[in-house]
C-alpha cells in the first residue's frame, strides 16, 4: 500500500488526487469514503461501467489456462474469436487486423500499414501523411507527428515526422472564408489542394477522426465531408485512415463511427471501448485491398510487438463485446445519444457562456465562450477547463474537460461520455453535476 502521495511525475494530472479503491457500474469509490459518478467513462474508455463480473470471470478463466500465447508461436481461441467479432462489427472489407495494447500503438500501426501498402506496390515515394489541426492521434512519435495538438507536441518539435496539417472541419468555427454550410466543401478542397501541392505521388494517407475527441471537444465531421474526402483520396491513390480510438466501438452510435457518414476507410484504429479498460487493448483494422497487396510481397503486416494479440487482453475484448451485443448497447447509445444532448441543453440553458453543444451518441461536449455572438473564447490563462475539472471532482463527478480547442492555446470544452449502460437517472445526475460545476466556476470569473 502506498504510504504517501505519489509525485506529480507519476500522477501528471496534479498532486493530491483521490485514491480509487473500488468501483461498480457508473460509480468509483475512493479511500476517503467519497463516491464519484463516472460521467466520461474515464477518458471515454469504461463503456460498460466498472466491476463487471462476467468480464472479470472471463479474464480470470483465460489467465488460469494461458495468459499470453505469443503470436509468432501460437494462435488462440481468444484471438480468433475477437478477430471474427471485430470483422463482423466493422463490416465490408475491413476483415484484417493487428491487435495491440492501446490507442497510440493502434494509430502507429495504421501509419505503418499505409506505408507498407505503398511499398508493396513499389510506390516508395508515398511517404507523407496529411492530417488536421485540432486533432489528437496519440503519444508515439508517428501518431504525435500527425496530431494537431500544440500543447502535446511542443516538447518534441524538431524530432517529429513531417506531415501536413489542415484546417479543422468544425461547423461551429468554420475555416477562414467559409460558413457552417460550406465548411465540408471548403475543407475537402483544402485537402485536395494540399495533395496537389505536395504531389499525389508523395502522399501515403489522410488520417482524421470521424468525431474529434480530446483536441476539439466532440466535433463531428460535417455532413458530406467524409464522402468528399473518400472521393478525393480514391482519385489520387491515397489511403484513408479513420482514427476511431475514442469515437469507435459504439461510442458514437454505430459500432464503427464513420458508418454514420456512409464511408468505409482503408484502415481504422480502435481501442478505448474495445475492452472497456478491463485490460489494455487496441487494434489496427485494414481492408482486403491492403491484405492482398501485403501477401505476395511481405507475407502479412509488418507491424506488431511482443504483446500484439495478447491472449488475456483479447479474452477481455471478447467478453466486453459479447455484452455490448447481447444487451444491445450500441442501439441504446443511438437511441439515448440525442436525449443526452437535449438533457445537456436543458440543464445549461441559463448559462450564457455555453456557446455550442455537439457530438454523437454518448460522446457529447459543450464549448464555453466569453461572447456567444463573436464566439470569442475565455482567456487561456484562466484555464477554465481545469477549474471545471476540479470543481466537478469536488461535486462527485468525473468529466473530461479539455483546453485549447480554438487555436491550440485558447478554448474550453467539457466532454461527457458516460458508460453505454448508464441508467436515465445516472445520466441525469451526470448532466446536473456538470451544469452545477460550470456555474460555480463561472461565478468566480464573471
Amino acid at each position: 500500500m502506498t504510504k504517501q502521495p505519489l509525485p506529480q511525475s507519476i500522477t501528471t494530472a496534479g498532486a493530491n488526487l483521490p485514491k480509487a479503491k473500488w468501483a461498480k457500474g457508473s460509480y468509483i469509490h475512493a479511500a476517503d469514503g467519497r463516491t464519484y459518478i463516472d460521467g466520461s467513462s474515464g477518458p471515454a474508455v469504461y463503456c460498460i461501467g466498472h466491476g463487471n463480473e462476467e468480464v472479470n470471470a472471463a479474464i480470470a478463466d483465460q489467465l488460469s489456462r494461458i495468459a499470453h500465447g505469443y503470436r509468432y508461436n501460437f494462435t488462440t481461441d481468444a484471438l480468433e474469436e475477437l478477430t471474427e467479432i471485430v470483422a463482423q462489427k466493422c463490416g465490408g472489407s475491413l476483415k484484417h487486423m493487428v491487435f495491440v495494447t492501446g490507442g497510440s500503438e493502434a494509430v502507429e500501426s495504421c501509419l505503418k500499414l499505409a506505408l507498407q501498402y505503398h511499398a508493396a506496390r513499389g510506390e516508395m515515394s508515398r511517404r507523407r501523411f496529411i492530417a488536421r489541426e485540432r486533432s489528437w492521434h496519440g503519444n508515439t512519435i508517428g501518431a504525435l507527428s500527425v496530431s494537431g495538438f500544440l500543447e502535446r507536441r511542443a516538447a518534441f518539435e524538431g524530432a517529429l515526422v513531417p506531415a501536413s496539417l489542415l484546417s479543422p472541419a468544425n461547423v461551429y468555427r468554420p475555416p477562414l472564408g467559409a460558413t457552417a454550410e460550406t465548411t465540408a466543401e471548403a475543407c475537402a478542397k483544402e485537402l485536395e489542394d494540399e495533395i496537389l501541392r505536395v504531389g499525389p505521388e508523395n502522399v501515403a494517407a489522410f488520417i482524421f477522426e470521424p468525431v474529434v475527441g480530446a483536441a476539439g471537444g466532440c466535433v463531428p465531421a460535417p455532413p458530406g465531408y467524409a464522402k468528399r474526402v473518400r472521393e478525393i483520396c480514391d482519385r489520387h491513390g491515397i489511403l484513408l485512415i479513420a482514427d476511431e480510438v475514442m469515437s469507435g466501438a459504439g461510442r458514437c452510435g454505430p459500432w464503427r463511427a464513420l458508418a454514420h457518414d456512409g464511408v468505409e476507410p482503408d484502415i481504422m484504429s480502435v481501442a478505448k471501448g474495445l475492452a472497456a479498460g478491463y485490460l489494455p487493448l487496441g487494434a489496427a483494422v485494414y481492408s482486403t485491398k491492403l491484405a492482398d497487396a501485403f501477401a505476395p510481397v511481405h507475407g502479412g503486416p509488418q507491424t506488431g510487438h511482443t504483446f500484439t494479440g495478447h491472449t488475456a487482453c483479447c479474452a477481455a475484448g471478447v467478453a466486453v463485446q459479447k455484452i455490448v451485443t447481447r444487451e444491445k448497447l450500441v442501439e441504446r447509445v443511438m437511441e439515448w445519444g440525442p436525449k443526452l444532448a437535449t438533457m445537456m441543453r436543458d440543464a445549461t440553458s441559463d448559462i450564457e457562456a455555453v456557446g455550442d453543444i455537439r457530438g454523437r451518441g454518448f460522446f457529447q461536449a459543450l464549448e464555453l465562450v466569453r461572447d456567444r455572438k463573436t464566439k470569442a473564447p475565455f482567456p487561456a490563462e484562466l484555464k477554465l477547463y481545469l477549474r471545471i475539472r476540479q470543481q466537478a471532482l469536488e461535486n462527485g463527478l468525473i468529466c473530461y474537460p479539455v483546453g485549447g480547442n480554438v487555436d491550440g492555446v485558447a478554448g474550453d470544452c467539457v466532454i461527457v461520455a458516460p458508460p453505454y449502460n448508464a441508467s436515465p437517472d445516472e445520466l441525469g445526475e451526470i448532466v446536473d453535476k456538470m451544469a452545477k460545476s460550470i456555474r460555480q466556476v463561472l461565478t468566480g470569473v464573471r
